[in-house]
């Protein structure tokens, strides 16, 4: 069925994938969530594939039957981190025959979208800090700022990841004598029901606690650092200067550092608003750029694929406020 001025969105991150259908007056005519896109563990044509009963929801949910024929596909994909990353996924996604035209961008975009406001030549820089941790961002003119993002190779440090192997490196040396004392050696291990971190390494290590789990301990780190711990407390504090350090770079590239901005903050663990984490990001931030204007934004990053669809379609003002109110 063909719906031209329809947007489909996809915003696809490592732990979830959202998909909507929206009309060209912004109302969303039907949305669906699944798993994860994971390119560099499934292979780009399976990744994508795996989109297909997502969208094959939406489309049901929408009262829609047969094949889909939107007037644009907007995807705001994780791991689409470097331009062949997006070419190559491109080329997959215009092949299921959508749409007759396909953008492809990493998911740091629909953030930076969703919290940016509506209107020409919008500027601003978003930092994601979930699963792990990415920036990019655009200044009027369409100048664009981003990082690969891709992992320690390319200088990155921090995300809920990043995190959790941090606390259980720190309470492993703090459980045997090799670092500092903390209270993460028996606050992990506890979290699981074990005794101690050498329960712990040894549940890990065999694969009785399942490797995705290990997700878990970042709030686990929070709240150790929250009561006290200075071991946990110090990497609350470098994982906000890695987050403003990101966003500073990306505002001098683009030119914005004493630009009236906003500096949009999302993900799981920023979104998440950790006192420790929150005010010294903001504090940081004030003080590198001091006209910036943080803002969290918890919305479903769709939003953002679907508001950057419209923006490709040229929809009309009233579709924005539609589409935020119905993401509100």
């Amino acid at each position: 069925m063909g719906l031209t001025g329809t947007v489909l969105a996809i915003d696809a991150g490592n732990s979830k994938t959202d998909v909507a259908l929206v009309g060209p007056d912004g109302t969303v005519l039907g949305a669906a969530r699944g798993d994860g896109f994971r390119p560099p563990e499934a292979g780009v044509a399976a990744a994508v594939a795996g989109l297909v009963p997502i969208v094959a929801e939406a489309s049901a949910r929408a009262g829609l039957d047969g094949a889909v024929r939107a007037g644009h596909v907007q995807a705001c994909l994780a791991n689409a981190d470097l331009p062949v990353e997006e070419a190559e996924l491109t080329a997959q996604i215009e092949r299921l025959g959508w749409a007759p035209s396909v953008t492809v961008a990493n998911d740091t975009f629909a953030l930076l979208r969703a919290g940016l406001p509506d209107g020409p030549e919008p500027a601003g820089v978003a930092v994601v800090c979930g699963a792990g941790i990415n920036c990019s961002g655009v200044a009027p003119g369409g100048k664009v700022a981003r990082f690969p993002a891709i992992g320690r190779i390319s200088g990155d440090w921090g995300g809920g990841g990043c995190l959790a192997e941090e606390a259980l490196w720190w309470a492993a040396r703090a459980d045997d004598g090799r670092g500092e004392p903390s209270e993460l050696a028996r606050a992990l291990p506890a979290h699981f029901g074990l005794p101690g971190m050498p329960a712990l390494i040894e549940a890990l290590h065999l694969g009785r606690l399942p490797a995705a789990r290990r997700h878990e301990l970042a709030p686990v780190l929070f709240a150790v650092a929250e009561a006290g711990d200075p071991v946990a407390r110090a990497l609350v504090a470098r994982q906000a200067e890695e987050i403003v350090a990101m966003a500073r770079v990306a505002l001098a590239r683009l030119g914005l550092l004493e630009a009236e901005v906003p500096v949009v903050l999302g993900g799981g663990v920023l979104a998440a608003r950790h006192p420790l984490l929150h005010e010294r990001v903001l504090t940081r931030l004030a003080e590198c750029a001091p006209k910036a204007v943080p803002v969290v934004v918890t919305a479903r990053p769709v939003l953002g694929a679907a508001l950057l669809g419209l923006d490709r379609l040229g929809a009309p003002a009233g579709a924005y406020g539609a589409l935020r109110g119905a993401y509100a």
